[in-house]
């Protein structure tokens, strides 16, 4: 009997991996969403025995989307597949009624292991390249790169979310990343979170591996350093610029390492980062810019805001790549994503 499955993902990249993860042995027809409200429209149509349910995006995200599969007690299995992978994000879904989460980017085995579990498919993984009903995407236009560097930043950011979360105690709001290919004098306007806040400081790690170098930059709101602090458990020193510098050494080491362990993941590489430099405090972003000492004429930029809202928390991570790494990092997502 033939199984309708319904992959739900703002990314094309991602429902195409997604869909390169189903069993091949699995009679499935396969349906493709790319937010909550056009899931919703489908499982109503009858086309969603299994959903495949990412969390953040537009439109209706899906907790949304859970919410109203709960409510209105509509007839699909919803498997989470999200970036976001907090314990906090696993204990909302599973309580809204998914059976079951997985982290991106998806482990076979584990997907066969839940699939199995709920008399799903009986089948073992496979390693035969299903070929039909895949959606059609130009192999390198602008919008299929940027989607590619979008859903990667998505599966890094997650992974940095999930450490700060356990650390901290607390959800970590992730956002959408904005992702831009521009010019180094581009790059203050494609920063659209960070460019109206009046103070700053911020720190920057290189980082290098298999041919490709890049930047992260974390900007951190001058007016969130007792809060984050205080998270921390520090004790607020007699030298106030000791405490702040602290807090802000810590949380960008924690957030650089963990998303360039994903990266590496991702793209098969292993990277090395510098000691962090200091670019500058309490200042605006066009003297962060200033001070940075890199001048590439191409930027793919990387933007993750995070936020911490029941503190009133927010920071920022930039992913800064230049031209040359640029194309690397999209020749290894194809070639990893096969």
């Amino acid at each position: 009997m033939t199984t309708s499955v319904l992959i739900c993902d703002d990314s094309a990249f991602a429902r195409r991996q997604m869909a390169r993860s189903i069993p091949d042995g699995w009679d499935v027809e396969m349906y493709f969403a790319e937010n909550g409200k056009e899931a919703i429209a489908f499982i109503k149509e009858g086309k969603g025995d299994v959903m495949f349910l990412d969390l953040n995006m537009p439109v209706m995200d899906g907790y949304q989307t859970m919410h109203v599969v709960k409510e209105h007690d509509l007839p699909t299995l919803v498997i989470v597949v999200s970036g976001d992978v907090q314990p906090e994000a696993h204990k909302k879904m599973l309580a809204l009624g998914a059976i079951a989460f997985i982290g991106k980017p998806v482990d076979n085995q584990k997907l066969c292991d839940i699939l199995r579990q709920y008399g799903i498919y009986a089948g073992e993984p496979s390693a035969q390249e299903r070929q039909e009903n895949f959606e059609v995407i130009e192999s390198h236009s602008h919008t299929a790169e940027l989607d590619a560097y979008r859903e990667m930043a998505n599966v890094a950011m997650g992974r940095a979310g999930e450490q700060l979360a356990k650390l901290l105690g607390e959800f970590i709001q992730l956002p959408i990343p904005n992702v831009n290919l521009i010019t180094r004098n581009e790059l203050h306007m494609a920063i659209s979170d960070v460019k109206n806040r009046d103070s700053i400081s911020a720190v920057s790690h290189g980082f290098i591996g298999g041919g490709i170098n890049g930047e992260a930059l974390v900007l951190f709101d001058d007016a969130n350093f007792v809060n984050m602090g205080k998270l921390l458990k520090y004790s607020q020193k007699s030298l106030i610029t000791e405490f702040e510098l602290e807090v802000l050494m810590d949380i960008s080491n924690i957030l650089v390492a963990a998303c360039l362990n994903a990266l590496s993941e991702q793209l098969n590489v292993r990277f090395s980062h510098n000691h962090p430099i200091i670019l500058g405090r309490h200042c605006d972003i066009d003297q962060v810019l200033a001070n940075n000492s890199e001048r590439w004429d191409k930027i793919l930029a990387i933007e993750i805001a995070y936020a911490i809202n029941s503190q009133d928390i927010q920071f920022d991570l930039l992913l800064l790549f230049p031209g040359h790494a640029m194309e690397l990092v999209y020749e290894k997502l194809i070639k990893t994503s096969h």
